[in-house]
């Protein structure tokens, strides 16, 4: 699943579509979507409609992996089902060539800066090869890690979690004018 056209410079890569994304066959439509529509605005976008148009969004796998037992959230996709839907993601990043890259949650995180922990990553941008980028990046993909916005995640019960969330918010802020000007 995904959303956006080949002219968008931000790309959004999540974990897997939820049971209301695959009803409405939008990403993050659901209740983890509008917490992060919240936090697009906290970072400069005017609306949930400004960032739809300039941010694609897709996941690590293409359609919803189903429940836990005894319902208590979503299952987390398996490696083999991350491997399985790679190609499209692999093509979708060919294809885009995409200035930002937000990385959302885990398995975002390790596909794109592999062996660190959210506490090291999330309030600061990477290049694409892991290095800290701390000024006007010089080249792309830039990659921005944030953590899930789903009410599942306990990750930002920690204050020092809701500063780093704060720091990487303001990043965003910083690198989504120079992904927009940036040409493919």
């Amino acid at each position: 699943m995904f959303s956006g056209g080949i002219e968008q410079r931000i790309m959004l890569v999540g974990q897997a579509p939820g049971p209301v994304e695959d009803d409405v066959t939008r990403p993050f439509a659901g209740r983890a979507g509008a917490q992060l529509m919240r936090w697009f605005t906290s970072a400069g976008f005017a609306s949930e409609q400004e960032v739809r148009r300039q941010v694609f969004m897709t996941s690590m796998t293409t359609c919803f992996p189903g429940r836990l037992a005894g319902n208590n959230g979503d299952r987390r996709p398996s490696m083999h089902e991350v491997a399985l839907c790679s190609g499209w993601l692999d093509a979708y990043l060919e294809l885009l060539r995409p200035a930002l890259i937000i990385c959302i949650g885990t398995l975002a995180h390790g596909r794109f800066l592999p062996g660190h922990r959210l506490e090291e990553i999330v309030g600061h941008s990477w290049s694409g090869d892991g290095r800290l980028v701390q000024t006007t990046p010089d080249r792309s993909p830039v990659l921005l890690p944030l953590p899930h916005p789903s009410g599942q995640s306990r990750w930002l019960n920690d204050a020092d979690h809701v500063r780093l969330l704060a720091g990487a918010l303001e990043r965003l802020r910083e690198l989504a004018p120079w992904a927009r000007s940036t040409a493919a």
